[in-house]
């Protein structure tokens, strides 16, 4: 499976924001939205990552207080980030290494979406429950050992 198949059904849904804006702006988008990432764009291009550690992190620094703060001052300058072609293998591993939920997809320095730690996990799951699910229909038709035994014994006679 791979990045673009979770996106295929996920959508393309994107919310992003500059690193000029303030962070209190960004930590209203992301209540507002109800989501726990914004992709930090700038001309175009990804330049960072800010989810809700990054606002945590910035709070408990400015004693509570967003302040004057911008996005620039809270994000992460250097996010993790994956290809429509990255198997999903790969980008569990790369985020339980780097304890990151949220990826940016990019293509051709083209941002094409955002993954969560949630899609990929959610992914994982309808794949197995899809395979279970053939694994009992292939069990249920399995023929019987008494009536097709017979008629599938070699005649050695």
């Amino acid at each position: 499976m791979k990045v673009s198949d979770i996106l295929r059904v996920k959508g393309n849904t994107l919310y992003t924001i500059t690193p000029e804006d303030s962070l209190a702006d960004a930590a209203q988008i992301m209540a507002d939205k109800d989501i726990g990432s914004l992709v930090v764009m700038s001309n175009g291009l990804v330049v960072g990552m800010l989810t809700f550690r990054e606002v945590i992190n910035a709070l408990v620094r400015n004693g509570g207080s967003f302040g004057t703060t911008t996005v620039y001052r809270a994000m992460d300058p250097g996010p993790l980030t994956c290809t429509m072609n990255t198997d999903m293998d790969e980008v569990r591993r790369m985020m339980l290494d780097r304890h990151a939920r949220y990826m940016p997809v990019i293509e051709s320095r083209m941002l094409m979406g955002v993954i969560s730690f949630y899609d990929v996990a959610k992914a994982v799951v309808d794949a197995q429950n899809f395979e279970n699910k053939m694994l009992k229909a292939y069990i249920r038709d399995w023929p019987d050992d008494g009536e097709d035994a017979d008629q599938n014994a070699p005649n050695l006679g």
